[in-house]
């Protein structure tokens, strides 16, 4: 009788435990939550907008440039002034690109190829291009920090337009004393 009772009870475990996987999945299956379904509903929140994107793409380009250009005027440049000018570019503009680097990566944005920098006549030139780019630069990140869509992207080109507004003060003030 006592064998007979054990094996009772060990088939209603079974039974219960059968039982149990068998609902578990069927709940899994109405509400799946792997690891592949999370990453896409985050990839699904972290599409920018149009305007969002083309702004990442144009600073990421825009930064190159003045990188690329500022490692040219430090080589370059006749005036002590100028050269230290594209120090400051390339020190300023390698770290906001990795900034935006960063953003592009995690908002799946492609980040567009290098490209050489230009080449100018003098420090004058070279200070000219650098006041229209900074102010065109600066009403850029001004507006992507009001009206961009994405918080990330925003805070990004706020930070930022106070480093080129900076960079656009010493360009005119340097670009002043040249002839």
């Amino acid at each position: 009788m006592k064998n007979k009772f054990s094996i009772n009870i060990r088939l209603i475990i079974s039974v219960i435990a059968i039982a149990c996987i068998g609902l578990s999945g069927t709940a899994l299956a109405q509400n799946p939550k792997s690891k592949s379904d999370s990453n896409s509903n985050k990839a699904k929140a972290n599409t920018l907008s149009s305007a969002d994107k083309a702004f990442v793409k144009d600073a990421a380009k825009g930064g190159m440039m003045e990188v690329a250009m500022g490692r040219v005027a430090e080589k370059n440049a006749s005036e002590s002034e100028v050269k230290n000018f594209g120090a400051r570019m390339v020190k300023d503009h390698s770290k906001a690109n990795e900034d935006l680097k960063a953003i592009a990566k995690e908002e799946n944005v492609e980040w567009p190829a290098e490209k050489a920098a230009g080449k100018w006549k003098s420090d004058k030139d070279y200070m000219d291009a650098m006041v229209k780019d900074h102010e065109k630069d600066l009403a850029a990140f001004e507006k992507e920090a009001k009206n961009g869509t994405d918080a990330d992207v925003k805070r990004f080109a706020s930070k930022t337009a106070k480093v080129v507004r900076e960079h656009l003060e010493m360009a005119k003030e340097i670009d002043a004393k040249l002839k």
